[in-house]
């Protein structure tokens, strides 16, 4: 197992194609807009390239329509629901390389045993919704190109 702690835009090129899985939990800032946001596809082309044919990328995001209102805003993330997922981001992961193959949203008090503060920090409040995808990479010839 490895941890990483780098920036997704600037990934060493010694990482490419390392993975059999790759876990992004609660992304925040840049992080958040290039997994759940519409426009630019390069974060999730840069954790394609982390990938092997085949590996499955898990994307978990918690976010309270409300309290998180300003970041959406900012990075132009409308209401983040399992529509939009359908209607948006499976053409767009689909042109970084991945498809989805799995997608669910759970109430806080159903959110599964995930082992960080953070997520600790925020199951206790209850206006909050995760919402999850998993991705699985594709094989089609170069995912950076596309």
């Amino acid at each position: 197992m490895l941890f990483l702690q780098a920036s997704v835009e600037d990934l060493p090129a010694e990482l490419d194609a390392i993975a059999d899985e790759v876990h992004v939990h609660f992304p925040w800032g840049s992080l958040l807009g290039g997994v759940a946001g519409s426009g630019d596809i390069t974060v999730l082309k840069n954790l394609r390239r982390l990938c092997l044919a085949g590996a499955l990328l898990e994307v978990v995001i918690g976010l309270d329509s409300e309290r998180d209102k300003a970041e959406l805003q900012r990075l132009r993330i409308p209401l983040f629901d399992l529509e939009y997922i359908d209607t948006v981001l499976v053409s767009h992961y689909h042109r970084a390389g991945f498809e989805i193959v799995e997608r669910g949203q759970r109430a806080f008090s159903e959110w599964p045993d995930l082992h960080s503060s953070w997520a600790k920090r925020l199951k206790g409040r209850p206006g909050r919704q995760l919402t999850y995808l998993i991705g699985r990479a594709t094989t089609f010839n170069d995912p950076i190109s596309s």
